[in-house]
């Protein structure tokens, strides 16, 4: 389920010190991206980050509430979406940089020209500002 208009909102206030961000319907749910990388997933208002090996262990207070799932010929498919702890929604300045830290690439963020990657760098995993 999408994300209510609400629920948008108080994201996009919350979420406004890294950068442009915008929502899109995707699957039935609601895409976050920050500058046009995907940040995380809505499903439900409830917010789910994108997780992959380089943030994974940062995430370990996440990993005790599923990953998004839906379903599919009978069988659950998880994503690499991990639920947001809701404990973060009554601090702001602690949810920006928790969402900041868990996009923080190793080897640095690629460049951008005209709003878009560099040629060669398929990563959409960085920071955003």
């Amino acid at each position: 389920m999408v994300a209510s208009a609400s629920f948008t909102e108080f994201l996009r206030e919350q979420l406004a010190p890294l950068g442009h961000l915008t929502m899109r319907r995707m699957f039935g749910k609601t895409g976050v991206f920050c500058d046009g990388v995907m940040l995380g997933m809505v499903d439900e208002n409830t917010l789910y980050f994108r997780v992959d090996d380089g943030n994974r262990e940062a995430f370990e207070e996440a990993a005790s509430f599923p990953p998004l799932s839906y379903v599919c010929r009978g069988r659950v498919m998880e994503l690499s979406f991990w639920r947001a702890p809701e404990r973060l929604f009554d601090e702001p300045d602690e949810f920006v940089e928790w969402a900041r830290s868990r996009w923080r690439r190793r080897t640095g963020s690629p460049r951008r020209i005209n709003g878009r990657l560099q040629e060669g760098d398929t990563s959409n995993d960085r920071l955003c500002r």
